[in-house]
């Protein structure tokens, strides 16, 4: 027994440590391999997909409390944001969906979208192309048949939502199902704003769409507005449609018939979307997957895309950054894939804009990252706020156990019923009727900066002051608007004059001249008393170095003749 044991340890002693593991390691059952390659891939799948359902659930799922950014003196937060229950409560996920990947997929393979038809209105555009316009009327919610170009009724008086859908999305995309109907309940009316090429309708001119043309949503705001001026006018985009929407509203500013506004997971920053989207790998699936949507566009609308650009280079785009840069760019026109996104970037807009708006992103957004939101912007603009949360995914923001809700489209419903009644919309009335009605109007209480022309007129150096061509037509008497008005105005004094007529006096040449400097100083003292005690510092700095000496030799005059008086008495 002894020498069996001295054999065995001999030969223990001579093997080496690894067959002994290998030894160890056959004895092992298979299944317990399988279930520790089991375990292993669930940690790996755990965090290559940020699953946060164990987070949810040692919070007791709860959820995350919703972060709001706002400027301090911001009026829109202060009469509706902050009677939206909803932007100050909190968002939970849908336990078997606790992943932002898992959110945005299930959107774009699922969604569980409501029931129901538009009715389809065709509206063309002035260089030939054609948008379809897909209705949703408050009393269509519950009916099924599908009319084509049916008139909408013009004394409907219900306000009207446009939505503005995202990248390669249109009017059947689940997301926008989910809201058009949600609002359709409240009882307004939607309208979906089909980019070109999209919803079934052919391109019909060399004109396409991308991430900065703001022209088709302009002229149908404008079309909707002409026809139904008594509806307010309300619009929501999402991711792409989102930067047009705000790009749109910085554009315009005040003069806009835009009510108000949400911007749903906009992407901001395309240069650092771009380069968000290949940074990772799971992001990078992402970028093959948009890719692939933005080629299957282009194969439907072939024979010109082919026609106004290479169409080899198009089919050979291995991600969106390739697409862009031979078909995007070409189509409409810009010099490189950059210059392209860093001149449709919204965030560059963000400061003019004039309307109330909402901005909702999600910190864990798979495709329009957290790190083009321009925080700072918003917060010095008064109109906007942002709404931010910790998940929710790209559009998706599933919730309850079901995931029928989506919590985004919850909270614009609650935040335009508030907006709808405020006193906010009747202010915005009153100053586009002010700002189209006073062509003199300053804007020096809108920005820090003044400027000081040669002729002594204060103006404010963030923005052009636009001018009614109508107005300035009305009142070309006072003030001459061009050389052509200067002409006519020699030509009535020459006529003045051979018919007999007396030649205006010098009082009445003055009252002229300094009747529209009145005027302007009027309009001036009813935007407030701080312009008026700004232009009398301004008056008395700029004049002190000539007036300064007059009165200084003035008082020694005076001094002088005082003095010799009282010597000769």
């Amino acid at each position: 027994m002894e020498d069996c044991i001295k054999n065995s340890v001999e030969e223990i002693s001579t093997d080496s440590p690894y067959l002994l593991f290998l030894k160890a390691a056959s004895l092992l059952p298979i299944s317990h391999y399988f279930l520790g390659l089991t375990f292993i891939l669930l940690v790996f799948l755990y965090n290559f997909l940020e699953i946060h359902f164990f987070n949810d659930f040692f919070t007791a799922f709860r959820g995350q409390s919703v972060s709001l950014s706002f400027n301090s003196s911001s009026q829109i937060y202060q009469q509706v944001v902050s009677k939206c229950q909803i932007l100050h409560g909190r968002y939970l996920s849908t336990p078997w969906l606790s992943s932002p990947h898992l959110q945005t997929a299930f959107l774009s393979f699922f969604g569980r979208p409501p029931v129901f038809r538009y009715r389809r209105q065709l509206f063309h555009t002035t260089d030939g192309g054609t948008i379809a316009l897909d209705w949703l009327m408050n009393f269509d919610v519950m009916e099924v048949g599908f009319q084509v170009n049916d008139e909408v009724p013009r004394e409907d008086k219900n306000p009207i939502m446009i939505v503005v859908p995202g990248l390669t999305s249109d009017s059947e995309s689940a997301y926008i199902k989910h809201l058009a109907f949600k609002m359709a309940k409240r009882g307004w009316n939607v309208v979906v704003s089909n980019h070109r090429g999209l919803g079934g309708i052919s391109i019909t001119s060399d004109c396409f769409y991308n991430a900065g043309w703001t022209e088709d949503l302009r002229k149908v705001t404008d079309h909707l507005h002409s026809q139904y001026p008594e509806a307010p006018l309300f619009a929501v985009g999402t991711s792409i449609g989102a930067n047009i929407l705000v790009k749109y509203l910085g554009e315009d500013g005040v003069n806009i018939p835009i009510a108000g506004a949400a911007a749903i997971c906009s992407p901001w920053d395309l240069l650092i979307c771009d380069r968000f989207i290949n940074r990772r790998l799971v992001q990078k699936f992402y970028d093959r997957v948009l890719t692939i949507g933005l080629k299957g566009y282009a194969l439907l609308h072939q024979p010109i895309v082919s026609r106004l650009a290479d169409w080899e280079d198009i089919q050979k785009s291995r991600s969106v950054r390739d697409f862009d840069n031979y078909a995007t760019r070409v189509l409409g026109k810009y010099e490189s894939v950059d210059t392209y996104y860093r001149r449709c970037s919204s965030a560059n807009f963000v400061g003019n804009v004039a309307v109330p708006l909402l901005c909702i992103s999600s910190i864990d957004d798979p495709v329009c990252t957290r790190e083009a939101i321009p925080w700072d912007e918003c917060r010095a603009n008064e109109n906007i706020v942002i709404a931010t949360t910790e998940h929710g995914g790209h559009l998706a923001y599933f919730e309850g156990l079901t995931a029928k809700s989506v919590w985004w489209v919850r909270a614009v419903e609650e935040y335009f019923g508030i907006l709808q009644s405020s006193p906010l919309i009747h202010r915005k009335k009153e100053m586009q009727i002010l700002s189209s009605t006073s062509p003199l109007e300053s804007s020096i209480d809108h920005a820090p900066y003044l400027n000081v022309t040669e002729d002594g007129l204060v103006t404010a150096v963030a923005d052009e002051p636009t001018i009614n061509p109508h107005i300035v037509q009305n009142e070309h008497h006072m003030v001459p608007s061009n050389e052509e008005d200067e002409d006519k105005h020699k030509t009535v004094g020459r006529a003045s004059l051979t018919d007999g007529t007396p030649w205006p006096s010098e009082r009445d040449m003055n009252s002229s001249i300094m009747g529209p400097v009145r005027k302007c100083i009027d309009q001036l003292s009813r935007q407030s008393r701080k312009t008026i005690w700004m232009l009398a510092y301004i008056a008395i700095v700029t004049t002190w170095p000539l007036v300064g000496p007059a009165l200084l030799l003035f008082f020694k005059k005076k001094f002088r003749n005082v003095l010799r008086i009282s010597e000769k008495r």
